[in-house]
Parts: structure tokens; C-alpha cells; sequence
């Protein structure tokens, strides 16, 4: 009996590993210290062509004016899913405010456009969308906050391949000068629908 069930059920795994390839990621590496920013500088990430954003990473500073820098790694999305058909920068999210945010056109987050304004000690925030075909986003949850309390470091990693981050809600305080975010995250339909923005 367990040989049969391991007969029907390797062809199955073979054909999931030959789809999704292998899925490990890895934070970009941006020198010395594997971080897009430095404090109290702007920056600009997307990940490459046909992926999107799985992990966030980020450090506090209270000494370098309340800021963090930040890493991200990207994986490449599901066959199923086919390249993205149009990519776009989201509005600017302002410094000093509370903010929720998805990608409009049912797009997926691959990449964040950052810059620091020493007045606030605060950024302001952009997301890199991509939309694929007319697919639209389902089951959408928050994540818990990321940090669980302000100023402690941010490791954020969608373990489930099946949610894709849509984007973000974030809150501000303005005595910590730090941000806590919950990432948006949803599945995507296998087919196209006709929804503009869900």
C-alpha cells in the first residue's frame, strides 16, 4: 500500500518542483552590509522582471535620526500566473501619517520607493506594482505587525507560495518615530476575471 501511494504521489511532486523550480530566496546583496538604504537616504527597488517582493527586512536606528534601511528578496511567480502585462509606481504614501495601500489594477508588490524627510523623521513610501493578465486577488488577510513593538527589527517571509503581497497598512508614532506595517496578502485566481480593482 505504501509503495503505491509513493507511486502515485512522486510524478506529482517531480511536476511541482519542475514548475516552481527551487523556491529558496535570498535578501539582495547591496554591499558590505546587504542593505538597500543607508540611514537617512532615498532609494529605489524592484525586484527583477516576472517577481515579486516575499520578504522584508529592516533595522532600527534611534542614533541615525529615527530611521531604518531596509532589504527585500523576490521570487519568481508561478507559471500559472504568466508575466506581468503593465508595472507601475502607486502613489506617494507622506511621511508623519498613517496610511493603507494596495497595488491598484489588482497588481502584485514588486518593488518600494522610499526617501527621508530629517523634519519628520520619517519616510514616505511608494509601491512598485505589477498586474498579471486580468487575475484578481481572493482570501486576502493582514499579516501580524512587523515589529511586534517599535524600534525592534522587522524579518518578514511569506512562507506560502500561494499569498502574494498587494500591499500595506502602516501606523506611526510620533514618539517612537518608527513605523509598525501589516502586509496585505492574497491569493490570486487561476483565471482571468473581470474586476477592475478588488
Amino acid at each position: 500500500m505504501d509503495l503505491a501511494l509513493l507511486c502515485l504521489f512522486l510524478p506529482l511532486v517531480m511536476v511541482a518542483k519542475g514548475q516552481y523550480g527551487d523556491y529558496r530566496y535570498q535578501y539582495h546583496d547591496y554591499g558590505d552590509d546587504g542593505w538597500v538604504n543607508l540611514n537617512r537616504q532615498g532609494f529605489s527597488f524592484q525586484c527583477p522582471h516576472g517577481q515579486v517582493v516575499v520578504a522584508v527586512r529592516s533595522i532600527f536606528s534611534k542614533k541615525e535620526g529615527s530611521d531604518r534601511q531596509w532589504n527585500y528578496a523576490c521570487l519568481p511567480t508561478p507559471q500559472s500566473l504568466g508575466e506581468p502585462t503593465e508595472c507601475w509606481w502607486e502613489e506617494i504614501n507622506r511621511a508623519g501619517m498613517e496610511w493603507y495601500q494596495t497595488c491598484s489594477s489588482n497588481g502584485l508588490v514588486a518593488g518600494f520607493q522610499s526617501r527621508y524627510f530629517e523634519s519628520v523623521l520619517d519616510r514616505e513610501w511608494q509601491f512598485y506594482c505589477c498586474r498579471y493578465s486580468k487575475r484578481c486577488p481572493y482570501s486576502c488577510w493582514l499579516t501580524t505587525e512587523y515589529p511586534g513593538h517599535y524600534g525592534e527589527e522587522i524579518d518578514m517571509i511569506s512562507y506560502n507560495y500561494e499569498y502574494y503581497m498587494r500591499g500595506a497598512t502602516t501606523t506611526f508614532s510620533a514618539v517612537d518615530r518608527d513605523r509598525q506595517w501589516k502586509f496585505i496578502m492574497c491569493r490570486m485566481t487561476d483565471y482571468d476575471c473581470e474586476f477592475e480593482n478588488v
